[in-house]
């Protein structure tokens, strides 16, 4: 083994022993530790086996590849909250989670892309140094999370490994085959945008673990699969933008299509649908049926008649207004299933109170109804 593989060898078995150790001593690297541990790796590598610059061809043009995948996760990501609904994410725009969350976030990535690429560059042709490159990647990513799931229950060691372990190393081969073929740039870009969404969108899908845990083993691969068919195309610098040029004008369409569906669906805006998930309002409207709801706040425009959408028990409840009663300046509204024959047994109230259903769109719901019916 040449001496330049030999002291990179050493330098990342050096690393593994630390990351060891901080698995079992009680987490030594927390999040500004971590950045700390960071510089001092990159400062160290710097010292004793050099940097390089990263001068890559098409850095620009990968870019725009990963441009298009996102566009295309997100189209599909954010319509499958059609199927699970959405989640209220909270807000992370205030000092604090900026200082504690946000910045130190891309710092890391920042850092730990850098090192990725300088120590991929330094393996060269030696394919088990980039293996053994890209397992350390693994276990810097987990490191501070091992200990604390080690005394856990078996089901939710099952569930750490299905949700962070395994993707982690999928994100992590992708990562280090992006970072080796094109540079540290584009693997920083898909990093900040796949871990920061979540924190800088007001609304996210909201699958069950299982599921997530689906989406983000098999993502990274798909990452893979596409910057790998880039490199198999032999084509001159035009030709590249013409092609980036008619894929970005094909997703103009799925694009506005996605914005709209997130809209009507994440219920943060005055409207949204709503998939009927029972037959208490047939033959009006079926179990299946989506329903388009516009939200209110005055109860003085709603009248009898009129097909209400309302909280019950955490539970969103479509039924139609039967009567309508004012006491010390409150309101109550009785409501009934169209295919009941008793009034509901309940009053409802302004808190509970969500908004009227406008527009009926039949069966389209019915996947949703059958996936929360399992």
């Amino acid at each position: 083994m040449k001496k330049g593989y030999r002291n990179l060898l050493i330098y990342e078995i050096i690393i593994f022993i630390i990351l060891i150790l901080n698995s079992f001593v009680s987490s030594i690297l927390d999040s500004t530790k971590m950045i700390i541990f960071l510089l001092l790796m990159l400062a160290s590598f710097h010292l004793f086996l050099g940097l390089e610059k990263d001068n890559h061809r098409y850095t620009k043009d990968i870019i725009m590849e990963e441009s298009i995948f996102i566009i295309i996760f997100f189209l599909i990501y954010y319509l499958s909250g059609i199927f699970f609904g959405f989640a209220k994410v909270e807000n992370y725009y205030t000092l604090k989670s900026m200082t504690n969350i946000i910045i130190p976030l891309i710092i890391i990535v920042f850092l730990k892309e850098i090192i990725r690429y300088q120590m991929l560059l330094k393996t060269a042709d030696k394919k088990l140094l980039r293996i053994i490159t890209t397992i350390l990647f693994i276990f810097l990513d987990l490191s501070t999370s091992l200990l604390r799931n080690m005394n856990y229950p078996i089901y939710d060691k099952f569930i750490y490994i299905a949700i962070t372990v395994l993707p982690t190393i999928s994100a992590n081969i992708a990562y280090s085959y992006i970072s080796y073929k094109t540079g540290y740039k584009p693997v920083i870009y898909i990093r900040l945008i796949i871990e920061l969404f979540m924190y800088l969108l007001p609304f996210i899908p909201n699958p069950n673990q299982y599921i997530y845990s689906i989406v983000w083993l098999f993502v990274p691969f798909f990452l893979l699969r596409k910057i790998y068919l880039f490199y198999q195309k032999e084509k001159d610098e035009e030709i590249l933008r013409e092609y980036h040029k008619k894929k970005i004008g094909t997703l103009i369409i799925p694009i506005i299509i996605t914005i709209f569906l997130v809209y009507i669906t994440s219920g943060y805006f005055k409207y949204y649908a709503l998939a009927i998930a029972s037959a208490s309002m047939s033959p009006n409207i079926h179990k299946g049926d989506v329903v388009i709801v516009e939200k209110k706040q005055n109860l003085d425009e709603v009248a009898i008649g009129q097909v209400i959408a309302f909280k019950y028990n955490n539970i969103i409840v479509v039924h139609r207004l039967v009567e309508k009663l004012k006491y010390a300046n409150e309101y109550y509204l009785y409501t009934k299933g169209d295919a009941n024959d008793d009034l509901d047994g309940y009053p409802v109230t302004k808190d509970m109170f969500i908004g009227v259903v406008n527009i009926k769109i039949p069966y389209i719901g019915l996947p949703t109804v059958w996936l929360n019916e399992k």
